[in-house]
C-alpha cells in the first residue's frame, strides 16, 4: 500500500518542500549516471525531480519514470517530455533489455518489505536491463541506527505555496525488532480541516543479504560504496550505495 504522503495530492506537493532537490546529496552521486546513460529507469521516481533535472541539462535519449504513487505522479506529470508510467515493479510493463540504467534513489528500496516482494522487484529489473546495464540503489545501512534521529531529521515545517505553514513531525514505532522500522508523520496546517497522518515501514537489510537477493535475481554487486562521495563501504557507513549488472 503506498503512504498517503505519497498518493494525497495534497501532501505530495509538500515533497520537494520537505525534501529540495538542490539539497540532495544523493542527486550529485545519480545525476552523472543518467546523463552519461540513453535509456533511463527511474522506479519510485516521485515528483520526477531527478528525471526533471536530467531533461533540463540536455538529456536527449528515454526518460521513464515509475511510480505507484498517484499523488506524487500528478505533480511529475507537469513536464510532458518524460514518461511517467502509474505502476510498481510488480505491475510494471514486462520491459526485454530496455534500459541501461534503472535506479531506485531516496531509500525507496527499502519499502520493499518481504522476501516475495523483492524477488518479484528484482526480477523485473534484470529484464528490463541491458546485458551492459546497471541497476543503481541505496538503502541505509542497518548497523548505524539512522532511525534513531527520524523524530528530529524528519519533522519541522515549510509554507506552502498558498502561503499557510505546515508541519510534519514524526514518530517511530519503539523499540525495533528485526529488520523493519515503522515510522508515522503526522500534517498539520491551522488552515487545513483535518490532519493527516502517514503511517511507513522500511525494511534495512545489511550488505550479506542485498547480495543474495541480487544473486537470486541474476544479478550480482558490480561496485558499493558507503556515502555520496563514494567513500569505501564500511561497517559504520550511513549508506550502501549499489552498483548491480546482469551476470554473465
Amino acid at each position: 500500500m503506498v503512504d498517503v504522503q505519497l498518493s494525497e495530492h495534497r501532501l505530495a506537493a509538500l515533497y520537494e518542500l520537505f525534501c529540495p532537490p538542490d539539497g540532495r546529496s544523493d542527486f550529485g552521486f545519480y545525476l552523472p549516471l543518467v546523463m552519461s546513460a540513453r535509456c533511463v529507469l527511474d522506479v519510485a521516481c516521485g515528483t520526477g525531480a531527478l528525471l526533471s533535472i536530467a531533461r533540463d541539462r540536455g538529456h536527449t535519449g528515454r526518460l521513464c519514470g515509475l511510480d505507484p504513487a498517484v499523488g506524487m505522479l500528478e505533480v511529475a506529470r507537469e513536464r510532458s517530455d518524460i514518461e511517467w508510467i502509474p505502476a510498481d515493479l510488480a505491475g510494471a510493463p514486462a520491459w526485454d533489455q530496455a534500459f541501461d540504467l534503472v535506479v531506485l534513489t531516496g531509500h525507496a528500496f527499502q519499502v520493499l518489505l518481504g522476501d516475495d516482494e523483492l524477488h518479484v522487484a528484482l526480477a523485473a529489473v534484470a529484464a528490463a536491463l541491458t546485458d551492459d546495464g546497471s541497476f543503481v540503489f541505496e538503502t541505509r545501512n542497518p548497523l548505524v541506527r539512522d532511525w534513531e534521529d527520524w523524530h528530529v531529521r524528519y519533522s519541522g515545517e515549510v509554507v506552502d505555496p498558498a502561503g499557510s505553514v505546515v508541519r510534519c513531525a514524526c514518530e517511530v514505532a519503539m523499540p525495533v525488532e528485526g529488520d523493519l522500522v515503522s515510522a508515522t508523520h503526522t500534517y498539520t496546517s491551522p488552515g487545513w480541516d483535518r490532519l493527516w497522518q502517514s503511517r511507513s515501514t522500511l525494511r534495512f537489510l545489511d550488505p550479506e543479504a542485498l547480495s543474495a537477493f541480487l544473486a537470486d535475481a541474476g544479478l550480482a554487486v558490480a561496485e558499493q560504496f558507503g556515502d555520496w562521495d563514494r567513500s569505501p563501504l564500511d561497517y559504520d557507513s550511513p549508506e550502501v550505495i549499489t552498483v548491480a549488472r546482469r551476470r554473465r
